[in-house]
């Protein structure tokens, strides 16, 4: 990104060169590296949440999945 470009102001997915907006919360973390309650946050759209879901809960990251208006790790 440089300077003359705008900042999205609709948060879009997490998945790599997507830019479609996020309408999930995939909320995880490593407990290797992160306390039990620690949750981070990737943000999916419709056509990468199951992808996204699937590669996290296949390392045991995945702890839950919310639509983006009932995360409560993301600001209104």
């Amino acid at each position: 990104m440089t300077d003359s470009d705008p900042l999205p102001t609709t948060p879009v997915c997490s998945a790599r060169g997507c830019r479609a907006p996020a309408i999930w919360a995939l909320r995880w973390n490593n407990p290797r590296l992160h306390d039990p309650e620690r949750r981070k946050t990737w943000l999916a759209c419709a056509e990468h949440r199951q992808s996204l879901g699937d590669f996290l809960d296949a390392r045991g990251f995945l702890r839950e999945v919310a639509s983006m208006d009932q995360s409560p790790t993301l600001d209104p």
